[in-house]
């Protein structure tokens, strides 16, 4: 069979029409010569594509074309004997309707006007091909590949030509015992049923979107074509139900009672189609009302070739009673808006108002997550949308708690660079848009109500834009690359516009002055410029700092990498407040979460804010239950976190009494030794003078185990009267000289006090000859030590 067909290119008409002809002959006698049938059989693909490349060849401005009419009987022929590949199907009708339709107009063709319903006629493959269908390939006749495009955005002669056969294909519906579908598309649920993919329905939508539109369209013989067209297919729909006795049977009432369609006197063009469209919404899947909707959007541009009442009405009726599911809000609004910016009628942008309205009353979660997707840097048309939504307060305040979750939502484990499945940059999103929409009256009421939240929630988001990768930056900001602000100065023009918004310009300009709004913009000054930012909100009114805290406790009674740091870091600066001691036990509660943070840097944090409390009169006692947990801080593998315990501690000591305060110096006397020989020069300091401390707050029975520690500090005391740092050696000594007078030892008192550490030395092995091997197990760990001067006076002790 591959000897006939033509190679591609313009060859000579005869050569054409012979290869044409020949599969014709060979279609027609596959019944008696099976040899023939398997010529065609494996060379069927070849022979369709060069079908297609002659069909496509053909002049679109002249009717009397052999080929064209040779090629359509080819189709035919090779459809009858079943040799026509289903994947070719489609590709082969568009080039058949695209060889027919696009014909000029019959009252410009003169004396070949006869020839112009033959030529039409040429299109009927399509119908012989549906003779053997299915139902699911009857329903892509109608698919965007093939008639439907053809009714829209064409010249009208096009539209009336591809409305005909759309009308004849439908009228042949009922008619084909072939077609069937299962009726399972006219009800909600039918509980356990299943059918197959080739028994449903799924044009039903399209179909119906598309033919109501074009029923109201200005030209006369496209809206009869789809008026006919809808005609059929109620009649198949309800023929369709009558196969099956225990549905309603409300259908086959309305089709004896006649079809509107047929009395176009009673009605207006756009009424008429109103109540046809009404008659089919009760048959309608929330999957087929979704098809319309989008149909009916894209309808709503000006100029339309169809009624935009019809259309708004359509988008109205089905957006008001149907329960979207999940990733069909996200359409809607996609459609809404592309075709926003050519949509001008008044009517039409009321109804895409009511629209949006509606959907967020009923999906706020997926409607403010499709609208941030669509237009992660708030665009122009973005900004329209959010309008509408906050035209209802009502509106407006689930508006604003869905973009509240999504600057809380930055989980930093997620790695996608799909703005749809990354949380990081919709709550970027969330963020450019909080600034847009800070203006509009409804707005301005409910950001009242939530400012605390808000604010904070910002401030994490600034935090958290320092930490974006620079793959997600360039995501987020395609749209606008040329932008003067980058995402992190973005969020933090957002603080500013909301504080300026509230009242707060005093606490802007403040922060301004300071560098507040510059450090926020650095990884390595961010911290330091939230203490700014704190600091001045603590200038706020009570009420206010008061929300602001609990607020920033309730978060932080939940550990979230993202944003606890600067959280912790901001309740620290406003435990300065004095007026607040009444709720610190709310911060009490979470403190010891944190000084058990596994986050770099946070006990230090922590640990901070407590030694303020500490020294704050009417707050520091109540830091008495941290005790057990700033004790643990003494083993802590953070160096800073040891340094700053200590103070603490210190602190926490002067406040006990009686024998809690006896018992608790005990106990970190045993803590404190190993740190004389810390590598900060701070913590050896530090824990020497807290351990001389503990030495004049035991009392009674516990001064015998306190002696025992006092002993075993002697030598490490004695090592580090050498320490490079002064301060160290000061410490060591006047702790010597006090570790004399608690174990009633004046002349080691007396040396201690005019430092003479090689008689020390002489009167530890004098004094007790019996540590003498304690003495040299203790000394050794010194020949490490990384101080010189420690080395050599172990060396000369052993």
């Amino acid at each position: 069979c591959l000897s006939i067909c033509p190679l591609r290119g313009r060859q000579e008409e005869a050569q054409k029409l012979k290869f044409l002809a020949s599969v014709c002959t060979i279609c027609s006698t596959i019944s008696m010569d099976s040899t023939m049938w398997n010529n065609l059989y494996f060379c069927q693909l070849e022979v369709v594509e060069t079908i297609e490349v002659l069909l496509q060849e053909e002049p679109a401005d002249q009717l009397s074309t052999t080929v064209r009419q040779q090629a359509m009987m080819a189709i035919v022929s090779m459809s009858r004997a079943r040799l026509l590949l289903q994947e070719k199907k489609s590709s082969l009708l568009h080039a058949c309707f695209c060889s027919t339709f696009h014909l000029p107009p019959q009252h410009t063709q003169g004396p070949k006007a006869s020839l112009y319903s033959k030529a039409l006629s040429w299109s009927k493959p399509g119908h012989a091909m549906v003779c053997h269908a299915t139902s699911l390939a009857h329903q892509q006749l109608f698919s965007s590949q093939l008639l439907l495009p053809f009714t829209n955005s064409q010249p009208a002669v096009v539209q009336e030509r591809a409305m005909a056969r759309i009308a004849r294909l439908a009228s042949f519906i009922p008619t084909c015992p072939l077609l069937q579908v299962c009726p399972c598309f006219a009800q909600a649920t039918i509980p356990g049923h299943q059918c197959s993919k080739a028994h449903q329905f799924v044009m039903l939508g399209k179909l119906v979107g598309h033919l109501t539109l074009c029923s109201t369209c200005k030209h006369k013989g496209t809206r009869h074509e789809a008026a006919e067209a809808l005609h059929h297919l109620h009649i198949f729909i309800i023929q369709q139900l009558s196969r099956w006795p225990w549905l309603p049977n409300e259908g086959k009432l309305q089709l004896q009672e006649g079809w509107l369609a047929r009395q176009p006197w009673q009605l207006s063009r756009t009424n008429r189609a109103i109540t046809i469209f009404s008659m089919f919404t009760k048959y309608l899947q929330p999957s087929d009302q979704l098809d319309i909707i989008l149909i009916a959007i894209k309808s709503l541009r000006s100029p339309s070739a169809y009624s935009i009442s019809l259309a708004s009405y359509m988008v109205d009726v089905l957006a008001a009673d149907t329960a979207f599911q999940q990733g069909q809000v996200l359409n809607i609004v996609w459609a809404i808006y592309r075709n926003l910016p050519s949509i001008k009628v008044v009517a039409a942008l009321k109804s895409l108002d009511r629209v949006l309205l509606v959907l967020t009353t009923k999906h706020p979660s997926e409607m403010v997550a499709s609208l941030l997707q669509c237009s992660p840097t708030c665009t122009r048309v973005a900004v329209a949308m959010w309008k509408m939504v906050f035209s209802e307060p009502q509106a407006a305040k689930k508006v604003l708690q869905e973009l509240l979750s999504m600057l809380m939502n930055q989980s930093l484990r997620k790695t996608s660079t799909s703005t749809k499945d990354n949380p990081r940059i919709l709550s970027l999103a969330a963020t450019r848009t909080i600034t847009e929409i800070l203006l509009y009256p409804t707005c301005l009421r409910e950001v009242d109500a939530i400012f605390p939240q808000l604010f904070l929630a910002l401030l994490f988001q600034v935090s958290f834009t320092t930490e974006l990768m620079l793959q997600e930056v360039q995501i987020f900001w395609k749209e606008h690359q040329l932008d003067l602000l980058s995402p992190i100065r973005s969020a933090v023009q957002s603080m500013r516009v909301l504080l300026c918004t509230m009242g707060f310009e005093s606490q802007v300009l403040a922060i301004e002055a300071q560098g507040g709004w510059n450090a926020l913009l650095s990884t390595q000054t961010h911290l330091m410029g939230v203490r700014i930012v704190a600091r001045e909100m603590m200038k706020t009114p009570r009420p206010l700092r008061y929300t602001i805290f609990s607020h920033l406790a309730e978060l932080l009674s939940v550990e979230d990498p993202t944003w606890e740091m600067v959280a912790m870091v901001f309740l620290m600066e406003m435990l300065g407040c004095t007026d607040l001691s009444e709720d610190l036990d709310r911060a009490l509660e979470i403190f010891p979460i944190y000084l058990r943070s596994q986050c770099l840097g946070m006990p230090n944090i922590v640990l901070r804010g407590i030694l303020r409390l500490t020294e704050t009169p009417d707050m520091a006692r109540k830091t008495l239950v941290l005790l057990p947990y700033i004790l643990e801080q003494l083993q802590s593998a953070d160096s800073d976190a040891r340094a700053m315990a200590l103070p603490v501690l210190s602190n926490m000591l002067r406040l006990l009494e009686g024998k809690a305060s006896s018992h608790t110096a005990l106990e970190l006397a045993e803590k404190l030794r190993p740190l004389f020989d810390d590598e900060l020069d701070t913590v050896r300091e530090l824990s020497i003078r807290l351990f001389q401390n503990t030495m004049e707050l035991v009392v009674g029975a516990e001064k015998k185990k306190m002696k025992k520690e006092v002993w075993d500090s002697l030598l490490p005391l004695l090592f580090h009267l050498h320490d490079q740092d002064e301060s160290v050696a000061k410490a060591s000594q006047e702790a010597l000289c006090s570790a004399g007078q608690f174990l009633k030892w004046d002349q080691l008192a007396q040396l201690a006090d005019t430092a003479q550490a090689w008689r020390i030395c002489e009167c530890l092995l004098a004094r007790n000859r019996s540590k003498a091997k304690d003495y040299l197990h203790q000394s050794q760990p010194y020949l490490q030590s990384p101080q010189e001067p420690l080395r050599q006076e172990a060396v000369k002790f052993i």
